[in-house]
């Protein structure tokens, strides 16, 4: 009987172990975020950010801000790691603190813009990438998101203009953005191909042929039906002789009678 007390005794105490474990290590953490600086929890909110662990990332960051109510560029951080793991309400909150105490802060409307595009809210999401182009028209993934955004909306000559302004800053800008960025939110087949005929056409425009016939092969993968508008749309014509379009776009062959 004493033996089995003594064993029931043993058992509790490593069932209070192993409970008071987990607390003295959040404990542990808790405090040593206490003693860091505004700049250090930033940078270590950065790296659990680069690493995907947006969890992490946000506690890094309420810890700053806890220290720093009013930095800007710390509530848009934190906003990012927000929209990243899908809090959206929270993201836009942060988004918005963040163009409150710095309203030329552009990157912060642009990060506006994104959360109202997640949430299909594209016209709000225009006046938004308006304003941040506005305060900063250098930044090419702004024009990108835009025209992203014009897309959505079917208005496929704004679009245009605004992919075209994003490759004059930046000649890989929508390269990079047909893998990352807004572009990802086009999920259905028929609207990737529209839309990378689409790229085609401002590359064709702007004599890069090379991009040009890589946008035109994933449209006719994905099954773009209008591919026979590049021997009849005026932007094709800089790169219509290059072999390569027949190889992909066979011309139309005319009936004879």
């Amino acid at each position: 009987m004493r033996s089995l007390i003594k064993a029931m005794i043993t058992i509790i105490g490593l069932t209070v172990i192993a409970y008071a474990m987990p607390f003295d290590e959040t404990r542990q953490s808790s405090q040593a975020m206490q003693s860091m600086s505004v700049a250090e929890l930033e940078k270590a909110g950065d790296a659990c950010r680069a690493q995907k662990d947006y969890e992490q990332a946000v506690k890094y960051f309420d810890e700053a801000l806890r220290k720093d109510s009013k930095n800007a560029k710390l509530y848009n951080k934190r906003g990012l790691a927000e929209l990243s793991s899908g809090r959206y309400g929270e993201a836009r909150t942060d988004f918005a603190n963040a163009t409150k105490y710095d309203h030329n802060y552009a990157q912060a409307w642009n990060d506006l813009g994104v959360i109202s595009f997640v949430e299909k809210k594209y016209g709000p999401a225009v006046k938004y990438f308006e304003k941040a182009i506005a305060l900063d028209t250098t930044h090419a993934s702004f024009h990108v998101n835009l025209g992203i955004t014009y897309f959505s909306q079917n208005n496929i000559d704004a679009a245009m203009k605004e992919y075209t302004r994003a490759l004059q800053i930046d000649p890989e800008a929508l390269m990079h953005s047909t893998n990352t960025g807004l572009s990802a939110q086009i999920t259905s087949r028929e609207d990737r191909a529209k839309q990378d005929f689409m790229l085609a056409k401002v590359f064709a425009k702007l004599g890069n042929a090379d991009s040009c016939f890589i946008c035109l092969e994933k449209a006719k993968e994905d099954g773009y039906t209008g591919l026979d508008r590049v021997y009849k749309d005026e932007e094709f014509a800089q790169v219509r002789q290059d072999a390569r379009m027949a190889s992909i776009v066979p011309p139309l062959v005319p009936i004879t009678k």
